[in-house]
């Protein structure tokens, strides 16, 4: 999260240019949206159970299990050429890489167009704290069911945008990490999710590599985008203010816990 913070920080002083990141999570971790309440949403002794990370991100969106996924972060210019100026429609054109990727991989993945009252009220109103709960706007779908999530943050006139690419998914562990009105509720989530989510493991019976992943999704920026992706390497002053970030902020439990 340090790291998305910086690279937001410095293109928008212009000293590097729109950036794609890639990234999994070692030890795998829960991370929360930005509004999300800690003490009234998340179980913290099943997350130190399960021996997980934990931490807020700066940008919105539910809770999500870092663990068998592939994360994805665009730091980009709310006045790029062709960026649509309302968040709705910069989803539509920043998601149109990943669902190009998913296509690359051979899943035939859709954008998500909420339709019905009832599911417009439950992205107003979401009914839990799990992001995989339901898609929203331009999130990618799978037969109906969401296999990325995404979130958003706009600061000094940057996009970050935050994806997760479900690899594979284990309910129970996720479910355990949250808390629930009742375990009727919690029950309810239980039958449900399956219903509502689907990882890329149980969409093909071929085994996809990290590898594979990453090189799917990457070209399926470009592609929809327009554009050609090259490696950025940081300083070693650069990597120390990273660091300052993260202890000023990801790692302090005032932000974390803020809420």
């Amino acid at each position: 999260m340090a790291l998305d913070e910086a690279l937001l920080e410095w293109h928008s002083r212009g000293e590097i240019g729109p950036v794609l990141r890639f990234y999994e999570w070692e030890p795998a971790a829960l991370s929360i949206g930005y509004f999300q309440k800690v003490e009234k949403e998340i179980d913290l002794e099943a997350v130190e159970k399960h021996g997980l990370g934990f931490v807020r991100r700066p940008t919105g969106g539910r809770g999500v299990l870092h663990e068998h996924e592939l994360t994805y972060s665009v730091i980009v210019t709310e006045d790029y050429p062709g960026m649509p100026e309302t968040v709705t429609e910069a989803y539509r054109v920043i998601s149109g890489g990943v669902l190009q990727g998913f296509r690359n991989l051979g899943l035939h993945a859709e954008f998500s167009v909420p339709v019905t009252e009832e599911q417009n009220n439950d992205l107003k109103k979401p009914k839990s704290a799990v992001c995989f709960d339901a898609p929203s706007w331009y999130e990618l779908v799978v037969e109906g069911k969401k296999v990325a999530g995404s979130a958003q943050t706009r600061q000094k006139g940057v996009i970050l945008q935050h994806g997760a690419i479900l690899l594979g998914l284990d309910e129970e562990k996720l479910i355990s990490l949250f808390k629930f009105d009742s375990e009727e509720s919690r029950e309810r989530m239980r039958r449900s999710l399956p219903e509502k989510a689907v990882a890329v493991d149980r969409l093909t019976d071929r085994e996809i590599s990290m590898e594979e992943c990453v090189g799917a999704f990457a070209k399926g920026f470009e592609a929809a985008l327009e554009i050609e992706l090259h490696p950025l390497e940081l300083s070693p002053e650069q990597l120390l203010f990273v660091k300052e970030i993260e202890q000023r902020k990801y790692a302090n439990k005032d932000w974390t816990f803020k809420m």
